[in-house]
Formats: structure tokens, C-alpha cells, sequence
């Protein structure tokens, strides 16, 4: 046999191949050692070859690790953004495979239904590949910019990671990981967006803003608001930065509250330091300013030791 008749093969898989897949192909013990003196074939791992003999692409150290440990797939960070330093394999859990450098082997159940084995390589579907990633990530800020990076550039959707998470019943950090994906869902998309959600509006019953409007701007840009009371005219603009150091910051500032201004609305500035260390007086005000505009509901405690005043207009 020739190498060229598993062209198709290797072609498939990026250049690797297994023994046994030569093997299955008719080829002889003969014609291995002989691909392999003559470096037509590289060994990268014990009976997993590749067809040069340059640096290993991540397609070549993927497949090696999918047809090493077949059968098996891509999962974690090796699913979610095809990339890394290390590749992540998953197996059946009832197997015990050797560990080999470069690979990381995680053991799941019922891996068969959980597998898109048409992919190249076979690989997790992307919502449980996210769903394990954002388990381990080490706090709920991580979780969230993994989430929502991913439905941002459209590879899911906050429903879809939401439905998948009912049927991992046993996930770690089930619990947040929902709250995660419902703020996902209301489009939160960074750690201050859901400080403010969690700590400002929803905790003291300011009203339901929009999040994310896609706005036109006088100079024809298009600009996104970050939290907007239509109704009220006002405009949140959350600032996670630390200081505003650079003067082209602080002009883009201006300018996009030139903007709103322009088209009778109120932008109010609010960072880390409302979210995190004030939350209470920084709904306490922004009711002010709601009710100032319109707003007839009321502020409400968030517990004990919330400190708001009265509303506008209370007496006595």
C-alpha cells in the first residue's frame, strides 16, 4: 500500500492519522515502519502520525488527541474557541485512558448523544461546551464575558445556553450560571452592567430600562446605549475604567452626551464606585431623577440597612 491511497484520510484530519485507521485501510506493519523511515509520516503520539514534518498546527495536535484517545472529541476550551495551548479531549466516563502531554482528559457521561461527530474534529456542541467552561471559570465576571462574547458574535443565544442548562442537572455553580445566562439574556454584557442590575436596579425596584439601544448619532454614527429609560429620558452610561486618563476618552464622552442632550435627554455617568461601594444611594438618587421625570413608582429598601430617603413630594 502507498500513503496516497489514504489521501482522503489525511486530508480529512488535517494530516494525522492512527495506526489502526492505516491499519483498517489495508496496510501492513511493513509499510508503516516504511512511511516512517522515510518521514513521510511523524510519530506525535504512540500510534498517531502526521504527514510532515514542520511545527504542529492546532489542527494536527487536535486531531492527534482525537485519534489518539478515539472515540473521543474536543471539549472546553478546545470546543469553544478552537485554539490553546493545551487540547481538551473528552471521553466516555466509564473509560481510563492514559495521560498524555498536551492533552486534557475530562470523563463525561453519555458522551455519544453529547458529540457532533460530523465536525472535524468531532467536538462538544457549543452550548455544553460552554455551559463546562463557564462552570470553571473562577467567578461569575468570567462567566459572563465568556457568555456573552459568545452570543455577541452570534454562536448562541442566551435561550439556548439557558435550555442546556436545564439538562446538566449536576453542573457546578448551577445556580449563578443561570442568573449569568438570564442577564445574558436581558443584555447584560460586562461584570459592571450586571453590578448595576443586580446591586442598584433591581435590588431597590428602579423600572425595567432598555439595554444596548442601537442609536444613530447628529454625525451618523452608530452608537449603543448602555441602559436607557425611554419613557423618562434618561440615559445611564456605565464606565468601568479607572479614571479617564486619555483625552480621547473623555471628548468621545462629551460628545455622545452632546448627542443625547441634543435630542432632549439627560445622561447620567455612573462607575464602578455607584455599583460597588453605594449602591444604595445610587438608586436612591437615580428614583430622584426618575421621579423628577415622570416616574411614579418609589424607591424601595433592599434590606435593613439600605440607606434611602423619602420619595419626592413625601411629607411629615
Amino acid at each position: 500500500m502507498e500513503l496516497r491511497d489514504a489521501r482522503d484520510l489525511l486530508d480529512r484530519q488535517a494530516g494525522v492519522v492512527g495506526r489502526r485507521q492505516l491499519l483498517e485501510r489495508g496496510a501492513s506493519t511493513a509499510d508503516l515502519r516504511r512511511w516512517l523511515r522515510r518521514r513521510e509520516l511523524v510519530t506525535v503520539h504512540p500510534g498517531v502520525y502526521v504527514n510532515h514534518t514542520g511545527p504542529l498546527t492546532w489542527a494536527n495536535r487536535a486531531w492527534a488527541g482525537v485519534v489518539l484517545h478515539w472515540p473521543a472529541a474536543l471539549s472546553h476550551e478546545s470546543a469553544v474557541h478552537l485554539a490553546g495551548e493545551v487540547v481538551h479531549v473528552a471521553v466516555d466516563a466509564s473509560r481510563t485512558p492514559v495521560l498524555r502531554r498536551g492533552i486534557m482528559l475530562h470523563l463525561l457521561a453519555d458522551l455519544e448523544g453529547r458529540v457532533l461527530w460530523n465536525l472535524g474534529p468531532p467536538r462538544l456542541r457549543f452550548e455544553d461546551a460552554l455551559i463546562s467552561l463557564c462552570a470553571q471559570a473562577p467567578g461569575r465576571t468570567a462567566a459572563l464575558a465568556l457568555a456573552s462574547e459568545a452570543c455577541r458574535r452570534r454562536r448562541t443565544t442566551p435561550q439556548r445556553l439557558l435550555g442546556e442548562l436545564e439538562h446538566r442537572r449536576n453542573v457546578r455553580h448551577r445556580r449563578w450560571l443561570r442568573d449569568v445566562f438570564c442577564e445574558t439574556a436581558e443584555g447584560i454584557q460586562s461584570a459592571l452592567e450586571s453590578s448595576y442590575l443586580r446591586r442598584v436596579e433591581r435590588s431597590h425596584g428602579l423600572p425595567r430600562p432598555q439595554r444596548q439601544l442601537r442609536e444613530h448619532t447628529g454625525g451618523g454614527a452608530v452608537v449603543y446605549r448602555d441602559v436607557s429609560y425611554e419613557r423618562y429620558r434618561l440615559v445611564v452610561e456605565l464606565d468601568g475604567r479607572i479614571g479617564h486618563e486619555l483625552d480621547a476618552d473623555r471628548w468621545r464622552d462629551m460628545d455622545r452626551d452632546l448627542d443625547v442632550a441634543l435630542e432632549g435627554r439627560m445622561t447620567i455617568r455612573i462607575g464602578w464606585r455607584h455599583t460597588e461601594d453605594r449602591p444604595c444611594e445610587t438608586a436612591d438618587r437615580l428614583g430622584r431623577v426618575l421621579q423628577l421625570r415622570g416616574w411614579q413608582g418609589r424607591v424601595r429598601r433592599c434590606g435593613p440597612g439600605c440607606r434611602i430617603g423619602p420619595p419626592i413630594g413625601a411629607t411629615g
